[in-house]
């Protein structure tokens, strides 16, 4: 009985062991400390196939990172993104929806604002944003050039987190 039991946990733990090196959707943690030179660790989420954290070249464009992300849904809205912007270290990037993701027949697409484009009183819709977010939205993009990926929204004082996620379906780059 004993050689019984010794043989399943022994089974058991080599499957385990080849079930985790063969899986690519297993992730592993990984500090930006052990990260060889040359590589940057990046986030992806919305409207990827496989949402998550991956690894990739230093010098990649948001384009690969798709790729190795599964590629795009249907949904995704390619006027939120850039596929040719650099990727830097630590990058999270939100790939938002064209439809609602609630609307199953999807046949409106959402109303969005684009953050390049959009006059004050059109950025005044989205919520939470006021006369001031608005026009420090404009200021910031003055100053700064064009916004290139969305979350560069939260670099304006006063637009943190919780006001990214609530806008984040309904701006555009253009």
């Amino acid at each position: 009985m004993f050689k019984v039991i010794l043989g399943v946990l022994f089974f058991t733990i080599i499957s385990l062991v080849v079930f985790v090196n063969l899986d690519p959707n297993i992730t592993q943690s990984i500090t930006s400390g052990s990260l060889a030179t040359g590589y940057a660790s990046i986030s992806l989420s919305g409207e990827v196939l496989k949402p998550g954290t991956y690894l990739i070249d230093e010098q990649s464009e948001l384009k690969e990172a798709i790729a190795l992300a599964g590629g795009l849904t249907a949904n995704a809205d390619e006027l939120a993104f850039n596929e040719s912007l650099s990727l830097q270290m630590g990058m999270s990037i939100y790939i938002a929806p064209k439809f609602d993701p609630s609307d199953v027949c999807q046949q409106e697409p959402l109303s969005k604002v684009g953050l390049n484009t959009a006059e004050a009183t059109q950025l005044m819709q989205l919520s939470n944003i006021g006369q001031s977010l608005a026009n420090e939205i404009i200021r910031y993009r003055d100053q700064e050039g064009s916004f290139t990926y969305l979350e560069q929204i939260m670099n304006i004082s006063g637009i943190g987190n919780a006001t990214f996620v609530r806008i984040r379906n309904y701006i555009t780059l253009m």
